[in-house]
């Protein structure tokens, strides 16, 4: 059975909150692990909404202290602990975020029921975050007003389709099965090696998903981005406010096109929407005049990756 890969968009707002645009919040599936990308103002309130069971997040990443990224941690913290959790949470983190989280525990005099164990950022690329069977999740270093770290996620290999029809012409063990579906060739009797590639099908090629919150465009990015199937790179201004983003360590709409262009990833998704737009049709056909397969990030829509065979 094929295994989940999907983002769902919680918040795309930058700074300011409208009263149709929550501060920055991602949720990703990937087989049924769930990680919490940012965690804005309402990002509770955005689980219960599209009904998704903020319970069933055991890992969450924090991009960087701005307020629009980690504002609505204390209050999922301190829901997660009204209702029963008991199972550790982890938070990948800047250092400083346990002291801002301890504060309002100890003057709330709030006693978890369950731990958290943080996981600081060291701010360099392609530091090892998190890793199972299923995922692994690396760093990506942003280039914004104070220390922001971005996200890269990468599915882990998985294993294609032995054709039934090799395993008897070449009387295949079935201890050998795994070990042909990962990749490996097989030696007959005779000593005759059949290719991989003659005894399988459907191999599937592993996705990504690299997250880039706030950050002006820095082209020292691209490596750690080259060829994801999804990108999520911010995209606050349209290039008529350049001056205002290269102030305030932003990107706009054809600097986000640029990076994703460059990079050749897949998909280019655009977000962190300044207030100042009230349609967003703008954004997107600008970032389009650059690199055509570019969409919206809007909230309660769901990115599902779907399989690539080689």
């Amino acid at each position: 059975m094929m295994q989940n890969f999907e983002l769902t968009i919680l918040g795309c707002g930058s700074a300011t909150p409208t009263s149709n645009r929550n501060p920055t919040a991602q949720l990703l599936n990937v087989a049924e692990r769930f990680f919490l990308i940012d965690c804005g103002e309402a990002t509770q309130i955005q689980l219960r909404r599209f009904k998704l069971k903020f319970q069933r997040i055991n890992h969450i990443f924090i991009s960087h202290l701005h307020g629009d990224h980690y504002l609505g941690l204390v209050g999922l913290i301190s829901s997660m602990h009204l209702l029963g959790r008991t199972f550790d949470l982890n938070i990948y983190c800047p250092p400083e975020l346990k002291e801002i989280i301890d504060i309002q525990l100890k003057h709330s005099q709030t006693y978890l029921k369950y731990n958290i164990i943080y996981h600081f950022h060291t701010y360099q690329n392609n530091v090892l975050l998190f890793e199972d069977d299923k995922v692994e999740v690396r760093t990506i270093v942003l280039n914004h007003r104070i220390p922001c770290c971005g996200f890269l996620f990468k599915e882990k290999p998985l294993l294609a389709s032995i054709l039934k029809n090799k395993i008897e012409q070449f009387k295949i063990p079935l201890e050998q099965i795994v070990d042909i579906k990962s990749g490996a060739d097989f030696i007959t009797e005779s000593g005759e090696v059949i290719p991989n590639n003659k005894l399988v099908t459907n191999k599937i090629k592993p996705r990504s998903y690299a997250y880039c919150s706030d950050t002006c465009y820095d082209e020292r990015i691209i490596e750690h981005l080259q060829g994801v199937n999804l990108l999520y790179h911010e995209a606050t201004f349209m290039h008529d406010m350049l001056p205002r983003a290269k102030e305030t360590f932003h990107s706009t709409t054809l600097q986000a096109a640029t990076i994703a262009q460059k990079a050749e990833v897949k998909t280019l998704m655009i977000g962190h929407y300044s207030a100042r737009y009230k349609d967003l049709q703008p954004l997107l056909e600008e970032a389009k005049t650059v690199f055509d397969n570019t969409i919206l990030a809007v909230e309660g829509e769901s990115i599902r990756l779907n399989f690539e065979t080689e």
